[in-house]
């Protein structure tokens, strides 16, 4: 007996390609998103490394008392106390 065939080799074939040209575009693409997504990542990671950072010397700022704050920043901004030399080196 001759079996009947509905669909024709060259079709079944065809569709068997279209279907790995598709897989391979999908993988491709997700690797893409993938490799993007892990530099987002990495970036998210320094960023939060930064502000952990600011965070503790925040932290070590609010723990010292007042008036060393206020000195401190007195400081940073060019202020000396009276009869005080302030040498500035480069």
């Amino acid at each position: 007996m001759k079996k009947l065939h509905l669909i024709p080799a060259w079709v079944r074939v065809a569709g068997v390609l279209v279907l790995f040209l598709y897989l391979l575009a999908a993988l491709l693409h997700n690797q893409a998103v993938i490799s993007t997504r892990s530099r987002e990542l990495a970036d998210a990671e320094q960023r939060l490394e930064a502000q952990q950072a600011l965070n503790q010397e925040l932290t070590r700022a609010l723990a010292d008392d007042e008036d060393a704050i206020i000195e401190r920043i007195a400081r940073e901004q060019g202020y000396a106390k009276p009869n005080e030399r302030v040498f500035i080196g480069y």
